[in-house]
């Protein structure tokens, strides 16, 4: 089965540096086929036996820590998880959308509907996020750089591990899968 891990934290400000094809043969030596990254930013397919998502990226934040000594989360998603990203996504409603605004940030955990309200979300007007299930989509019109809703704030405002990647990223993921 091949799944993609979306991992959280690495080659960002010169912290967790982990060159993509020491990531690929770390992987290949656990066993995981047709390992692909695809940029410097955590996002590398794998084919496994293995279907539990969960279990997937447990082994992946294992064998980084074990090899290299980094806590690096990986949230595991399937094909159609991405496939809804382009589905659901409520920006799409709205005439002539900005895409370079949007983002998706992928969560540990299934959102219950409490948990936009837990975010507060209105006092980081202008920008805007829905929640789908495990993912948050949102739309950063002050940018990805400026915003104060960030990765950092969702994951202590819900208690949960959540990892972003723009649009065009996800776009691409879904076609190299």
């Amino acid at each position: 089965m091949k799944h993609l891990a979306l991992l959280r934290g690495i080659n960002v400000s010169g912290h967790n540096m982990i060159k993509m094809d020491v990531l690929k043969k770390l992987l290949e030596n656990i066993e995981f086929q047709n390992v692909e990254t695809y940029i410097q930013s955590g996002n590398v397919f794998v084919e496994t036996a293995e279907e539990n998502p969960n279990s997937v990226g447990f082994a992946i934040k294992q064998e980084i820590f074990k090899q290299l000594g980094f806590d690096v989360p990986a949230i595991v998603i399937s094909k159609s998880d991405l496939e809804k990203c382009l589905t659901n996504n409520p920006f799409f409603k709205e005439k002539n959308v900005d895409t370079k605004k949007l983002y998706v940030a992928f969560i540990s955990k299934e959102l219950n509907n409490n948990a936009l309200n837990d975010l507060k979300i209105s006092q980081f007007k202008p920008d805007e996020a829905f929640i789908d299930g495990n993912r948050i989509y949102m739309k950063l019109e002050t940018g990805a750089a400026k915003t104060k809703l960030t990765q950092k704030y969702i994951e202590k405002k819900l208690n949960v591990t959540a990892t972003s990647r723009n649009w065009n990223t996800v776009n691409k993921l879904l076609e190299m899968f």
